[in-house]
């Protein structure tokens, strides 16, 4: 047992050795490679090796800095989802039929290539046509993907990939399930769904009553009603100077307003509301005759007042306006 033992131990480095040794073909070994780790981890000498001519495959590397010291944030960004489409390509092309190899050179690892293709920035993705077979490209320069300012995806750069490859089989995305995604969703749901619940009792009253919508429909229509929108869209100032070291509260003309004439012509509208309301539900409601003709007398007198100053506002706005009431 001890000699055979020993003999095992003896002759592991030579099975490793074996097992690395190269089978002279390098998309061969490469894909191989791939197929336990995609995309492949390259340096410099292994990104010449895969690179260089002539080759009968396709090579796509990214070329990237995603140490944090190279303060690169778009490499960090879109090293996963590379990640995802080199693993999808593999997977389902697994006998290596469209003759691409997916690699990734970060520059800690290969400086010197950086610097033999003179790149600044990062990252790159470059595509490393074939040189020789039936798909040989004339020149053999390799294709540049242009990163955009926005996030790239793996779609993305799928869909770049399969206009400069070609013919043969294009493997889809197959993204990773996202288990947290799932736990975290199926936790809020089950946390609404209880909330509801234990809730219910004492929301529903209140998403009930008529009242509350009622007093909230009320001030969205005094508010779009008195031109809050028309603020928003042209940025209208809040108020201005009226030219003689005073405040001018209503711009001139029928088009133009500022913030605080907003404010003010919504309470009007809001007071003229309220008094409406009052007269035609309140004040019916009244059990006392004196009491009530009181109340119908003091909200008339409120809206009239409120109705003649509104229209004393249309006559500052505009001179040519016909129509005014007293007292102002």
């Amino acid at each position: 047992m001890r000699f055979l033992r020993s003999l095992a131990l003896c002759l592991l480095p030579l099975t490793a050795l074996a097992a690395k040794k190269s089978t002279g073909d390098t998309f061969h070994d490469f894909h191989a490679r791939s197929l336990s780790s995609a995309p492949i981890k390259l340096n410099d000498a292994l990104f010449d090796e895969l690179t260089s001519t002539p080759r009968d495959y396709t090579t796509a590397v990214l070329l990237t800095a995603t140490e944090a010291r190279f303060g690169c944030q778009m490499c960090r960004e879109f090293q996963p989802e590379w990640d995802v489409l080199a693993k999808s390509w593999v997977k389902g092309d697994k006998a290596g039929e469209s003759r691409v190899i997916f690699g990734t050179l970060d520059f800690i690892d290969g400086r010197n290539s950086f610097a033999k293709l003179m790149l600044q920035t990062a990252p790159v993705l470059m595509l490393f046509p074939p040189t020789t077979g039936p798909d040989a490209k004339l020149d053999g320069q390799p294709l540049r993907y242009e990163f955009t300012s926005g996030p790239q995806t793996a779609e993305t750069v799928h869909r770049w990939l399969s206009r400069h490859l070609s013919e043969g089989p294009r493997p889809p995305i197959i993204r990773p399930i996202n288990y947290i995604r799932i736990i975290s969703l199926t936790t809020i749901v089950l946390g609404l769904i209880t909330l509801f619940s234990v809730a219910s009792p004492y929301v529903l009253p209140i998403v009930q009553n008529r009242n509350i919508w009622a007093a909230i429909s009320l001030i969205m229509v005094l508010l779009f009603t008195s031109g809050h929108m028309f603020n928003h869209i042209r940025k209208v100032p809040y108020i201005a100077g009226d030219g003689k070291g005073g405040i001018s509260y209503f711009a001139g003309g029928f088009s133009n307003q500022f913030g605080l004439e907003t404010q003010i012509i919504a309470a009007l509208y809001g007071i003229l509301s309220f008094a409406a309301i009052s007269l035609a539900l309140k004040a019916p409601r009244i059990a006392s005759a004196k009491t009530q003709q009181v109340a119908v007398i003091v909200w008339a007198i409120i809206m009239l007042g409120a109705y003649s100053f509104l229209l004393s506002i249309f006559r500052t706005k505009n001179a040519g306006y016909p129509f005014w009431l007293p007292p102002f």
